[in-house]
């Protein structure tokens, strides 16, 4: 293989005249009467046994050039890629210029090539983080939050339907005195206050008693779904067959007990208040490094192409489909069910995937300009936390993950480090 010319034609486009010589064309040829010669018949000899001279005189001297052409392709752009040392980001556009049994095969290539970046100051980023104060009242919700979870449903039978029971009841609605579709159900369940139902509607419920009938007359907000409804005054003919409320249990050290490993409701309300600092922490920390990561993307300048976003958005809709797998839900199925084209659907993913595309860049060019290095520790420690998190061995971690690809991600997490390590942090209780 000879490359013949080489031009940059924009900011990552690159564009690459070559040709593969005559005795790379030759051996291509024959490779390809090799692998088809079973299969054609040329009259005087049996199928499969015709010499190529004999292939070539009764279908033409070009009849295997097409799929010679097409078998070295592939290896022919690997040796341009290799020699020229080009990062290409997307498949080249490839133009078949000359093919001749004494001159061999040239081509044209245009490769879309990973943009150069530039970033500086990277160091000092000023960033707040905020950390969530945990309250009484917040120990009192998630109390609560376990009282709901071992809650039981009683039957209500001397008294009226108030806020936070169950409904059980049939209902009818009419707008300008006629039925409409949806509107009509029999022996519905409904917790009142909710807000399950067009406003007003509930409210409407509270103080009716077991048995009673009752009109509720409410009007459908403008934006409501349905066109034919909205704006409009109904009136939703009712009947009250049951009433239903949750009995809780008192807040005592029993109650600790059912609910959780501790003997008194102390420990237990100390054990929560534990879990809600550490995860308002959690949280403090995470919207900390997504501030930081807007500011580093921020603070780079490059062109990035979009066959890179398009990639990417290509990940994801893939991630996707894999999390989905055991609900058995494709990519199609979604589509289908949400009558979606793949185009819309792939909008989801455009934004996230530009912004991991930005990012990468500018941390990759922070750890050239770092000299951030991965060690054949740093290497070795991570495929064992994989094999560890993925509950694999190690070897077949090491078959889906190559230690180059693996070397990139660790000096792009310690770039990161290095840009949060440097940052100007102020804390703010919230």
């Amino acid at each position: 293989m000879e490359i013949i010319s080489n031009n940059k034609t924009a900011t990552n486009t690159v564009e690459v005249e070559f040709k593969a010589s005559a005795e790379e064309f030759e051996k291509a040829v024959q490779a390809t009467y090799l692998k088809q010669k079973k299969n054609i018949t040329v009259p005087g000899f049996r199928k499969g046994k015709a010499p190529r001279k004999m292939i070539e005189t009764q279908y033409g001297e070009g009849v295997f050039y097409q799929d010679a052409v097409n078998g070295m392709y592939q290896q022919t752009v690997a040796q341009v890629i290799d020699e020229l040392k080009l990062e290409v980001v997307d498949m080249p556009n490839i133009e078949v210029t000359d093919v001749s049994k004494e001159s061999g095969v040239s081509f044209k290539a245009e490769f879309t090539t990973k943009p150069e970046v530039a970033i500086s100051g990277y160091k000092g980023i000023k960033v707040e983080k905020t950390v969530k104060t945990v309250t009484d009242e917040d120990i009192k919700k998630e109390l609560q939050r376990y009282r709901e979870k071992d809650a039981r449903i009683v039957d209500v039978t001397d008294r009226a339907l108030a806020m936070g029971d169950t409904a059980v009841f049939d209902f009818e609605g009419f707008v300008d005195g006629e039925s409409f579709e949806g509107g009509k159900a029999e022996r519905f369940s409904l917790e009142i206050g909710s807000h399950q139902f067009i406003p007003g509607f509930e409210e409407g419920m509270v103080g009716k008693n077991i048995g009673e009938e009752f009109d509720v007359n409410v009007t459908f907000p403008e934006d409501y779904n349905a066109e034919n409804l909205k704006g409009k005054a109904a009136v939703f003919k009712c009947k009250l067959h049951e009433i239903k409320t949750k009995e809780y249990a008192e807040l005592d050290d029993e109650f600790a007990k059912d609910v959780s490993e501790f003997d008194t409701l102390d420990e237990f309300k100390a054990d929560i208040k534990a879990k809600l600092e550490e995860n308002a922490k959690n949280n403090a920390e995470a919207k900390l490094d997504s501030d930081l990561t807007d500011s580093v993307i921020a603070l780079m300048q490059g062109e990035i192409p979009d066959a890179m976003i398009n990639n990417r958005v290509d990940d994801l809709v893939r991630d996707w489909e894999y999390r989905n797998r055991y609900q058995g839900i494709t990519v199609a199925d979604f589509l289908k069910f949400t009558n979606t084209t793949i185009e819309q659907f792939k909008e989801n993913f455009k934004e996230p995937a530009e912004k991991q595309v930005k990012l990468r860049l500018a941390l990759e060019k922070i750890a050239e300009l770092e000299s951030i290095t991965a060690s054949d520790e740093d290497v070795e420690k991570e495929y064992a936390e994989m094999a560890e998190n993925y509950k694999m061995e190690i070897d077949k971690v090491k078959a889906l993950v190559t230690v180059e690809a693996l070397r990139k991600d660790i000096e792009v997490e310690k770039a990161f480090d290095i840009v949060r390590d440097n940052a100007e942090i102020t804390e703010v209780n919230e």
